[in-house]
């Protein structure tokens, strides 16, 4: 990554994006203030060099039937690089594992799952994840309700902090 350095318009490109991944090529050269081609080659220049990782629709869970959302902190027996690696290539297959985070200190990983029910959930619980190899222990949070679900980086705070450096 970083193959280019990022100037005021790639970042707006990016913001612009994040914000509405949809919108045509035409309407956010005119949102950043260039004309379409030049515009299109830098989308095209920040996905080469991994700084859009791919777009993605914003599906409601909730609609499609998922009602429950749980955090799962996980602990393991050993933190050997083969067996966190090998715990993170399990919680890939699992389907109601959306997220996978490894973390510093007494928890090991933090598990984001979604599911159309609790006892969905605790299936999965009993039968896969407090079964799998290395797994010491496991506690849970269910999400009650969500106030802040904003995708990617806080634009605006790496605009400040830019123009403080300047």
């Amino acid at each position: 990554m970083a193959a280019h350095r990022l100037d005021d318009i790639d970042r707006m490109i990016l913001a612009e994006l994040q914000a509405d991944g949809r919108m045509t090529n035409v309407e956010l050269a005119k949102r950043v203030g260039i004309s379409a081609p030049p515009c299109l080659r830098r989308v095209r220049t920040l996905e080469e060099d991994g700084y859009i990782k791919g777009y993605h629709a914003e599906v409601d869970a909730r609609a499609l039937g998922f009602e429950v959302k749980v955090f799962a902190n996980v602990g393991l027996v050993s933190q050997a690089e083969a067996d966190l690696s090998a715990f993170e290539q399990r919680c890939k297959s699992w389907p109601l594992v959306r997220e996978c985070h490894m973390l510093n200190g007494e928890v090991d990983f933090l598990l984001k799952c979604v599911a159309p029910d609790l006892s969905t959930f605790q299936s999965f619980l009993t039968e896969d994840l407090l079964k799998a190899d290395n797994v010491a222990s496991v506690k849970t949070s269910l999400v009650i309700r969500g106030a802040k679900d904003d995708p990617g980086v806080p634009f605006d705070v790496l605009e400040a902090r830019l123009s403080k450096d300047a």
